[in-house]
């Protein structure tokens, strides 16, 4: 009892602790946390957020599903270009420069989408995507950061418990933001939404000016390769493919020249990197074993929560004829318990090691997919929502954890370059898992219809194979984890 009152007593001291900058002035390193992450909570939320919100628009603005969804779509799109571009940045930009223009790009992008006048209909809501579009850059250049950030300003054997701490705040948003907008939504119209966003945003943003936020990175000066820019579009063209997977009409003829053009882009983008001095993209930290094990098991996790969010709503609306609202809220107890468990695991693989806590948390995945597919016939709520938290907690054990194991595999310097990296790959196999996942349950369901089985069972039956090869790909990552080794690589 004394050891772990002692323990919460250094841990305090140590947040508290006044340390120095690269100018060599002091400041708190616990108050630049806070606000960091609170800058990084907010941006995330606004994400989970906007789902909660589409009914709502698709009425103000006149448009169908299919045009309101172009909000996450373009996001996403975005977000992934300016993520690779972060190393750079941080490279080249004092740390309270780069933290000021993400979120002043987001603060602007959601005065914009505030003053778009719904009465315009589809004009109105182009106005609106130019200031999604300035969020997305916003959220793709502090994502990768603000982990680097953390990794970097953090001793190496207590790493994991700090990222613990953001992926409790992480898994927060994810938690909050549909109870968020649903509250707003219920007071008052769509714009009191990004109004909140825009509130917080800018407080941080002064408090960030006021002195929290300072340099804490060296700098290594480099010339942005613009060739390498316009190459890297093509993960746009790669992304875009990837979303038209299982959709009915999709004229492949096009989004699949679209897509080769889009790969032989990427390709020059590569090639370009391993052959430039000073490289937009370091991607020879792919050259570390330890590091793309880490990728494989962060993008493995995040396939498993990200399905989850997408199948298990759609299951419960479609199975359990739950209304939309309650299929959201069914979400919250695993979110919840993802965000609670991050510190914890965090503290436990500091003290444990990666290895076990790795394959304690894919262990936790594969049984909470086992679970949903014995249970996913049974028709029954709370068995589901036990199986997405199991899921969910497994999570925790995985992704930041994974993402700490990579930034130790590598040297300091490049980490920032892992880090944008790592969470390129993850969004890109993340995005994959999701189609392809929604593409089986689709054909398996039609599949079975077609054989003269009723509708009902048919689509018990997709989301069984769904199960099953989720639970496929936690074993996957199960023996991932057991061939780790607990020693530094180097390249």
């Amino acid at each position: 009892m004394v050891q772990v009152k002692n323990h919460s007593k250094l841990r305090e001291k140590e947040f508290l602790m006044t340390t120095l900058d690269q100018t060599g002035a002091p400041y708190r390193r616990g108050w630049f946390i806070v606000t960091l992450l609170l800058g990084t909570f907010t941006m995330s939320l606004s994400q989970s957020a906007l789902s909660t919100a589409y009914p709502t628009l698709m009425h103000s603005f006149g448009l169908s599903a299919d045009v309101i969804q172009w909000l996450t779509t373009g996001f996403m799109l975005v977000m992934c270009i300016s993520m690779p571009i972060s190393p750079w940045l941080l490279n080249n930009l004092s740390f309270p420069a780069m933290f000021t223009l993400a979120l002043g790009m987001f603060d602007l992008g959601t005065l914009i989408i505030v003053a778009a006048p719904a009465a315009w209909g589809a004009a109105g809501f182009g106005i609106m995507m130019v200031g999604r579009i300035l969020e997305a850059g916003g959220v793709g250049l502090l994502f990768p950061s603000y982990q680097t950030v953390l990794l970097e300003i953090t001793p190496k054997d207590q790493r994991a418990t700090t990222m613990g701490l953001a992926g409790l705040v992480m898994g927060s948003a994810l938690a909050c933001g549909p109870i968020v907008a649903g509250i707003l939504l219920k007071m008052f119209a769509w714009q009191a939404v990004f109004i909140f966003f825009a509130v917080v945003i800018t407080i941080v943003l002064l408090v960030a000016r006021g002195g929290a936020i300072r340099d804490v990175l060296p700098r290594r000066q480099s010339e942005l390769d613009w060739c390498s820019l316009v190459l890297l579009l093509g993960i746009i063209g790669l992304m875009l493919g990837i979303d038209q997977i299982g959709k009915p009409g999709v004229a492949w003829r096009w989004y699949g020249a679209g897509v080769l053009l889009s790969l032989a882009m990427l390709t020059g983008f590569t090639w370009r990197q391993f052959h430039l001095p000073q490289p937009v993209l370091e991607l020879r930290v792919l050259l570390n074993f330890k590091y793309d094990l880490a990728i494989l098991l962060t993008s493995l996790a995040y396939v498993a929560l990200i399905v989850t969010t997408i199948i298990f709503p759609l299951y419960y609306q479609e199975v359990l004829h739950l209304s939309p609202f309650w299929s959201g809220l069914a979400l919250v107890p695993g979110a919840a318990l993802l965000s609670l468990l991050n510190p914890l695991t965090g503290r436990l693989a500091d003290r444990l090691g990666f290895q076990p806590t790795l394959m304690l948390g894919m262990g936790l995945i594969a049984g909470g997919w086992l679970l949903a597919w014995w249970q996913v016939a049974s028709g029954h709520l709370l068995p589901m929502i036990g199986a997405a938290m199991v899921i969910e907690g497994g999570n925790a054990f995985v992704m930041m954890p994974a993402v700490t194991l990579g930034a130790n595999a590598l040297p300091d310097a490049l980490v920032a370059h892992g880090t944008a990296v790592i969470t390129t790959f993850r969004q890109l196999i993340g995005s994959t898992g999701v189609a392809v996942m929604t593409l089986l349950l689709t054909q398996e369901t039609q599949a079975a219809v077609h054989r003269g089985i009723a509708l009902l069972p048919a689509a018990i039956g997709g989301y069984r194979q769904v199960c099953l090869v989720m639970l496929g790909l936690a074993g996957l990552g199960l023996l991932l984890a057991f061939g780790l080794r607990e020693h530094r690589a180097t390249i």
